[in-house]
């Protein structure tokens, strides 16, 4: 007998046991690869879980920005 695992989605919070059209970000220090949903991955320490296309576009900004932002660096408003 196999027992179900729920994922939650890193942006908005919300679980689910069948995560279909779900992806998988795997985040480390100089890089970010997005996946498709892969059960095998999905339990890896560095994977973030995302129920959609809007939110790895999410993940991926604020990466981009965490990444980018430095102190005293002049940005547009």
């Amino acid at each position: 007998m196999s027992s179900l695992r729920a994922f939650r989605c890193e942006i908005c919070g919300v679980v689910t046991t069948n995560p279909l059209y779900w992806f998988l970000v795997e985040c480390g220090s100089p890089r970010l690869t997005v996946l498709r949903w892969e059960l095998d991955s999905a339990g890896k320490p560095d994977a973030r879980h995302l129920c959609g296309e809007a939110h790895v576009q999410v993940y991926m900004s604020r990466w981009f920005e965490s990444v980018f932002h430095r102190p005293g660096l002049i940005t547009r408003q």
